[in-house]
C-alpha cells in the first residue's frame, strides 16, 4: 500500500482535491453579502487533502493495490 506510485498517484489527487476545496470556498467568500474569515480557503485545501489521503487508504484496502476503489488503476510495483 505505501508504495512510491501509491504515494504518487495519492498526492495527485489529494492536491487537486484539495485545490477544488479551495476554490469552492473561494467563491462562497465572492458572492455579495457573505464574508468568510481568511482561514476558510487554507482550512478547506488541508480538509480536502485529508478526505482524499484517507480514502485512498480505505480503498487500498477494498480493491487494488492502488488508491482507487476501482481496479481500473493498476500501479506498478
Amino acid at each position: 500500500m505505501f508504495t512510491r506510485a501509491w504515494w504518487r498517484a495519492t498526492a495527485e489527487r489529494a492536491l487537486s482535491t484539495g485545490a477544488q476545496a479551495a476554490l469552492l470556498a473561494w467563491g462562497g467568500g465572492v458572492l455579495p453579502n457573505v464574508s468568510l474569515p481568511w482561514w476558510t480557503i487554507p482550512a478547506a485545501f488541508g480538509g480536502g487533502v485529508a478526505l482524499a489521503v484517507l480514502k485512498a487508504m480505505a480503498a487500498s484496502q477494498v480493491g487494488s493495490s492502488g488508491p482507487s476503489l476501482t481496479s481500473a488503476e493498476k500501479l506498478a510495483p
